[in-house]
């Protein structure tokens, strides 16, 4: 039995694909042009920084302003954590179990309910400020990091429960029959067949969650009244002096304000990827 053999044509380099090339080249460099200038200036001394040698390299790595940073952002840091773990768990099951209920467990008013689940996407954070304070105070949540737990996985529900129904429309609805056939009842099918096959669906979501709850600004500003108790990116905000701007100090807060967010990204980013295609092949 020979073996087959696959010539492949050389890539050939047209004008037209030397062009995109360049064009490509271009707007990523100037999407880094910022972060170069994050890095350059963080390690910079106060001394160095200025307009007029905003681009130059530093003379030396100067550490200094990631440790006054990392002094006021301590507290705050440990806050987002305390933030940010619950409320991407919680959001994730609930909206697996949302997804599972509104993709094989139809029912009268289904459609309509998950249309209106998917309202809340489309609700401006601004125009609920005064109700949700009201809201928190009532229930003995406001100024509290459970407070804003609840409001993020709240908010967070539209998504995932879109994200996990796009993805479990694929899931083959024999199986869930073949478990009810064995007797298997609502909490079994999820449990055995629909959650082991959900690992994609969750590292989306979950990597969704983390991301935009640990970069949000306005509810940790409006519903931390403490400042004991804000998260990173409110005390990232009051790094700026009421006088002067120490921009070294503040560009290194913005690069430890955003070491966690690049870290999930390098190392689940093709999760990420491949759980986004799946979802959308299957849905």
């Amino acid at each position: 039995m020979s073996a087959l053999t696959v010539q492949r044509r050389p890539l050939r380099l047209t004008w037209g694909r030397l062009a995109i090339y360049i064009i490509m080249i271009a707007f990523a460099a100037f999407f880094i042009l910022p972060v170069y200038l994050l890095l350059i200036t963080s390690f910079k001394s106060f001394e160095e920084v200025s307009l007029s040698r905003m681009w130059d390299l530093p003379r030396g790595l100067a550490f200094e302003s990631f440790g006054r940073a990392w002094e006021v952002l301590q507290r705050s840091f440990s806050n987002s954590v305390a933030l940010v773990i619950p409320a991407t768990i919680i959001s994730c099951v609930l909206g697996s179990l949302n997804g599972y209920v509104l993709a094989k467990w139809k029912f009268r008013g289904s459609d309509v309910l998950f249309s209106l689940i998917l309202f809340g996407m489309f609700i401006p954070y601004q125009s609920v400020l005064v109700p949700l304070v009201e809201t928190l105070r009532v229930l003995g949540l406001y100024g509290s990091i459970p407070g804003l737990v609840l409001v993020h996985v709240v908010y967070g529900i539209p998504i995932t429960t879109l994200i996990f129904r796009n993805y479990y429309a694929g899931v083959p609805t024999e199986l869930l029959e073949a478990g009810k056939i064995d007797g298997t009842d609502f909490f079994g099918l999820y449990r055995y067949i629909v959650l082991p096959l959900s690992i994609p669906g969750f590292v989306v979501v979950a990597i969704w969650q983390f991301t935009s709850i640990w970069n949000e600004f306005l509810f940790g500003l409006i519903i931390t009244n403490d400042p004991q108790k804000t998260p990173v990116t409110v005390a990232l905000q009051n790094l700026s002096g009421s006088q002067y701007t120490q921009w070294n100090v503040q560009m290194a807060g913005a690069l430890l304000v955003a070491l966690p967010t690049l870290v999930v990204y390098i190392f689940l980013g093709r999760y990420f990827l491949r759980g986004l295609l799946a979802g959308s092949l299957k849905g």
